[in-house]
C-alpha cells in the first residue's frame, strides 16, 4: 500500500475532488482536467510536467499540506509586491494576502512550478521549464499593471465613489468578495473552471463582469457601449487581449486591460494614452482617421506628454497640455449630435464666469479649461494694443465688443452676415477652430480643433500678415460667415472703405479687429466696438500737437467713427468715417 501523500487509490482522488468542489465553488477535477490549470502530462497546455499524472496534487494535498485553507500544497510566497496606485482608486490596496496570495505562488513566476510541499523534491516539468513562462499570465511582482487585490470592498468605499461602484452587499451573484470582505483574484477567476475563458467566473461579453462592479457615469447612452463598429483588418489589431468583434461586445476592453496593461496608469491596453484611441480612431474600427490630423502643422499635440492627464486634476489646468482624456469622456462620449455637443458629454470644464462644472453644456466650457485662467500660456500671436491671453475674458457677454461665443453679440446691425447666421445667432470655439478638411470646411475628414494646415488649429484660411492680397482664399475664415460681396461694396450699414482697406492696401481683417473680443476690464465701447484692436506691429500712434500718443478709434455711431492713428505711413489726424 502506498502512503497517502503519494495519491494512492480512488478513495483519496474522490475525496480530493468532492473537497475542492466544496470548498472552492468550482467542479473540481471534472472541469480542471481540460484546462491550462491541469499541470500533469495529460494537460492540454504547453506548461506540464514531464511524467507526473496526478492532477490536482499542483495545488492541493489531503496530507502535507500547509496551514492554509484548500489544503494548500504550495509554499506561499513571501515577495514584497507593488500594488496598483491611482489617483482614482480610494481604496488602499496592499501587500497580496487571501486567495490571492495562492494564486501567485504560481502566477508571480517566482516559485517552481513543481515545488509542491507533499514531494520533497520537485516534480520534474517538461521542456526544463521551472517557473511560469513570460506571458500575460506571469504577473511578476510589480502588480501595479494589474487590477488591485486583496483590498476591503466596503459600503463606505462604494459610496466614496458616487455611485461608480456597485454596493458590496449586491455581489451576491457569480462575483463575490471573500469571507472578510475583500476583492481577490477569485472574485473574477474560478480557478477549477475555463467554461468562459480566462478562468473568468462569468462571461465578459461587452463586459458583463466588469460592470458587475463599475457602473460608470454616462456609460448607458456611450458610443463606446453602443457601437457595433467592427475592426477592418488594418494594423494594429484594436482588441488582441479579447475574441469579440465589435465595440459594444469589447466595451471596457475597448481600452483597457485588467492584467499585465501596457499603461499602468487606468490600466489603459497601451503606455502612451493617445495610441489606446489611436487603436480604433485611425480609420480602422471609426469611420474618421483622427489620428492622422495629430500629425498636421497645427495641432493639440497630445503626443507631446505622457501621463501628465489626470482625472482629478484642478478644473483650470495647472500645467498645460493635451491629451484625448482631457477633452473626451470614453465613458460618456456620445455621437455627434447629442445634446450637449456628443462627443464632450460628461467632461468637466469652467463656466463663463469662472466656475468649475464638472459636465460642459456648452463647448467653450471646455475650451476655458486651458485657454481661460491657466497661467504659462504663450504670448499672443499679434501684437495687439490691448493684449490679453484670457480667452474666457475676451468672450464675456459684458464686452465693448466679442465674437458671439456662448452668447449673442452685442451688434444689433451686421449686414455683411450670411444667412441663417444673424445678429441673435450665437458660434462656438469649433466655427473657426476646426480640422480644415473636416465638414464645416466641406471636407470628409473628422470634426473637432485635432490638427489644422492652418495656424492657429483654424478651419479655414485666415492670412494676418500685413500686405497681402485679399482673395476669397486669404480670408476663407471670415468669408465663411461674412459676405465676402457686401465686404467689399461697402454695404449699408457697414465700414464705408473696406475695400479700400482690404484691397487697396493690402490690410489683412486682422489688424483692425482682434477675432475674439475685447474685455470689459480693458476697454470701452466708445473705443472697442465692432472688435477694434489695433495690430501695434502696422499701426502706431500719431506724433504733434493734439496726439492721442496711442492709436485711437472712435465710434461714432452706427457704420460711422473716426482714427486718429498712423498705419501704412499715413497719418490719419483724426480721419472720420
Amino acid at each position: 500500500m502506498k502512503y497517502p501523500h503519494q495519491w494512492p487509490g480512488p478513495w483519496v482522488r474522490a475525496a480530493l475532488v468532492a473537497l475542492a468542489a466544496i470548498t472552492l465553488g468550482g467542479p473540481g477535477l471534472a472541469g480542471v482536467a481540460t484546462t491550462k490549470h491541469n499541470l500533469s502530462v495529460s494537460g492540454p497546455g504547453t506548461v506540464k510536467a514531464a511524467t507526473e499524472t496526478e492532477t490536482c496534487l499542483f495545488c492541493h494535498a489531503p496530507h502535507n499540506a500547509s496551514p492554509a485553507a484548500a489544503l494548500w500544497n504550495r509554499r506561499l510566497p513571501s515577495n514584497t509586491y507593488t500594488p496598483y496606485t491611482s489617483s482614482t482608486t480610494l481604496s488602499s490596496p496592499g501587500q497580496p494576502n487571501g486567495s490571492s496570495l495562492l494564486c501567485l505562488s504560481c502566477h508571480d513566476g517566482t516559485i517552481a512550478l513543481g515545488e509542491v510541499l507533499s514531494r520533497t523534491t520537485p516534480i520534474t516539468m517538461a521542456g526544463g521549464a521551472t517557473t511560469l513562462p513570460a506571458g500575460v499570465g506571469r504577473l511578476g511582482t510589480d502588480l501595479s499593471d494589474d487590477h488591485p487585490i486583496s483590498f476591503a470592498y466596503t459600503a463606505a468605499l462604494a459610496s466614496a465613489h458616487g455611485g461608480e461602484l456597485a454596493n458590496p452587499a449586491t455581489l451576491t451573484g457569480k462575483v463575490k468578495l471573500d469571507a472578510n470582505g475583500q476583492m481577490q483574484c477569485a472574485s473574477c477567476h474560478d480557478a477549477h473552471d475555463d467554461t468562459n475563458g480566462k478562468f473568468l467566473v462569468m462571461p465578459n461579453q461587452a463586459s458583463a463582469l466588469c460592470q458587475a462592479c463599475h457602473s460608470k457615469t454616462g456609460w448607458a447612452l456611450a458610443s463606446h457601449k453602443t457601437s457595433t463598429k467592427t475592426w477592418n483588418g488594418v494594423a494594429p489589431d484594436p482588441w488582441p487581449h479579447t475574441s469579440d468583434t465589435t465595440v459594444a461586445t469589447n466595451a471596457c476592453e475597448n481600452c483597457h486591460q485588467p492584467h499585465s496593461a501596457g499603461g499602468k496608469k487606468g490600466l489603459l491596453n497601451t503606455a502612451a494614452e493617445e495610441d489606446t484611441c489611436f487603436n480604433c480612431h485611425a480609420g480602422t474600427v471609426a469611420a474618421k482617421n483622427v489620428k492622422a490630423e495629430f500629425s498636421k502643422v497645427s495641432r493639440h499635440d497630445v503626443a507631446a506628454n505622457t501621463g501628465v492627464h489626470d482625472p482629478v486634476e484642478a478644473a483650470v489646468a495647472v500645467t498645460r497640455h493635451a491629451e484625448c482624456a482631457d477633452c473626451h469622456n470614453p465613458h460618456a462620449s456620445q455621437a455627434t449630435g447629442a445634446a450637449p455637443p456628443g462627443p464632450l458629454v460628461g467632461v468637466r470644464g469652467i463656466t463663463s464666469a469662472g466656475t468649475p462644472t464638472a459636465s460642459v453644456t456648452s463647448e467653450e466650457q471646455l475650451c476655458y479649461r486651458c485657454h481661460g485662467d491657466s497661467t504659462n500660456k504663450p504670448a499672443p500671436r499679434t501684437t495687439r494694443q490691448i493684449a490679453q491671453t484670457n480667452t474666457r475674458l475676451e468672450f464675456n457677454a459684458s464686452n465693448p465688443s466679442f465674437h458671439p461665443v456662448g452668447s449673442p453679440g452685442r451688434s444689433t446691425s451686421v449686414p455683411s452676415l450670411i444667412a441663417p447666421y444673424t445678429t441673435a445667432s450665437t458660434i462656438t470655439c469649433g466655427s473657426c477652430h476646426n480640422n480644415n478638411t473636416g465638414p464645416g470646411a466641406g471636407g470628409t475628414g473628422p470634426n473637432g480643433p485635432h490638427g489644422s494646415t492652418f495656424t492657429p488649429l483654424l478651419e479655414r484660411q485666415y492670412v494676418v500678415a500685413d500686405n497681402s492680397s485679399e482673395s476669397a482664399a486669404n480670408y476663407a475664415l471670415c468669408y465663411k460667415c461674412h459676405s465676402r460681396t457686401s465686404i467689399l461694396a461697402d454695404a449699408a450699414g457697414s465700414f464705408k472703405e473696406h475695400n479700400k482697406h482690404i484691397s487697396g492696401e493690402r490690410t489683412p481683417c486682422n489688424v483692425c479687429h482682434d477675432p475674439h473680443g475685447i474685455s470689459a476690464t480693458q476697454g470701452t465701447t466708445a473705443n472697442n466696438s465692432k472688435l477694434i484692436n489695433f495690430d501695434r506691429s502696422v499701426v502706431s500712434a500719431r506724433t504733434g500737437t493734439g496726439a492721442p500718443g496711442v492709436p485711437v478709434f472712435t465710434s461714432t455711431g452706427n457704420g460711422t467713427g473716426r482714427c486718429d492713428l498712423v498705419c501704412h505711413g499715413a497719418s490719419h489726424n483724426p480721419w472720420s468715417y
